[in-house]
């Protein structure tokens, strides 16, 4: 049996530990917090007995084997080195770290130290998004995709109020591109590999509100991927509602997919035989045929990330190496560990084009 830590005791945390219910083979151990008695409180609401109040303290704990870690983005280098150097296996809430040389650093000491370090993508490991890999070739060459996610944050409104919050903080490497846009990288680079080059540029929250967010963030964005062969938009937002749709477009017909994040719904349209119509204006095009792909369903996504986390903690227990054990029926800790890399170089240098910068970031190459 797994013995599970987390770290932070927020929604995320709580949803993260309801899914838990229904992996087999882990059990929560309890929870850390700066304050004793939310600690304890947490800890005894979800079934665990061991509150943490002190990082050190769970880190050298013998009574806990791996640790969530939901805390500040910012924050999660420095924990996850202090629990890996503990000996304890981790899985790290999205974005992994602040940055891809953080993450390289975090990587590099779970492969010495014989742990499995694991990003908690949720959509790289749910079987409804890998339908899509499915279905992909049905389309014929893909030319161009469109993934986005824009939802508006009540936070925002925090910012306005003239209220500082974790969500829009330099400081806390956080942002419209690191919170909701990385749910339209990571995918990307698990379709599609890493892109030639990138365009991106983003909507950065107003001026006068510098004093709270430690600099200039931002709030909405969009990047443009180029591949040898096709083209890829990416979309985000935390300052407004995106109501469009993610499609996949090939030369035989085009893949609509509802939340990215986490897909809901699969449809294909493929081109037809039948003979060209014309519009109002005098565009002939092809007619489609389409179909709905059923999707698996499941009430708390979250459970496939923690499913193929404990799979690979059982087999690194068992004996097996802390990079190459299965996690998953979707590939092995370094395929994912590669994923996450690449989808913080991508986000890295889009920040850089946008001018965000967080201060776990290494100085640019002209400074």
């Amino acid at each position: 049996m797994i013995r599970i830590a987390t770290i932070g005791t927020s929604g995320i945390t709580a949803r993260m530990l309801d899914a838990l219910t229904n992996v087999e083979g882990c059990v929560f151990a309890g929870a850390l917090s700066r304050d004793r008695q939310r600690a304890a409180a947490f800890t005894s609401e979800h079934g665990g007995t061991v509150p943490f109040t002190s990082l050190d303290e769970l880190a050298a704990s013998d009574k806990v084997d791996a640790v969530y870690i939901g805390s500040p983005n910012a924050l999660h280098h420095d924990q996850a080195l202090a629990c890996i150097a503990g000996g304890k296996h981790v899985i790290v809430e999205k974005p992994f770290c602040a940055n891809r040389h953080e993450a390289a650093e975090v990587f590099e000491a779970a492969r010495n130290a014989g742990v499995v370090a694991l990003e908690a993508m949720r959509p790289l490991h749910d079987p409804a998004f890998h339908a899509i890999k499915e279905v992909l070739p049905q389309i014929g060459a893909i030319r161009r995709a469109t993934l986005r996610f824009g939802k508006y944050s009540s936070r925002h409104d925090e910012i306005l109020a003239g209220r500082r919050t974790n969500i829009f903080d330099c400081a806390m490497a956080s942002g419209s591109l690191m919170d909701i846009g990385v749910y339209c990288v990571e995918p990307l680079i698990e379709l599609f590999g890493i892109p030639d080059r990138i365009f991106a540029t983003g909507t950065l929250l107003d001026e006068q509100t510098r004093g709270l967010t430690n600099g200039p963030i931002d709030g909405s964005g969009v990047i443009l991927a180029s591949y040898p062969d096709m083209t890829a938009i990416l979309a985000h937002s935390k300052t407004t509602n995106d109501l469009s749709g993610n499609q996949i477009e090939g030369e035989l017909g085009t893949l609509t997919i509802k939340d990215i994040s986490a897909p809901s719904a699969l449809r294909v349209d493929l081109r037809s035989s039948v003979e060209r119509t014309t519009d109002s204006v005098g565009y002939s095009s092809a007619q489609t045929i389409g179909k709905d792909i059923d999707l698996p369903a499941f009430e708390n996504t979250m459970q496939h990330e923690i499913s193929d986390f404990v799979e690979a903690v059982e087999n690194v227990r068992a004996g097996g190496s802390c990079t190459e054990a299965p996690c998953g029926p979707f590939g092995t800790v370094a395929h994912f560990r590669d994923v996450t890399l690449a989808s913080l170089a991508l986000i890295d240098e889009a920040r850089h084009q946008m001018g965000v910068r967080f201060p776990a970031d290494r100085p640019a190459p002209e400074e």
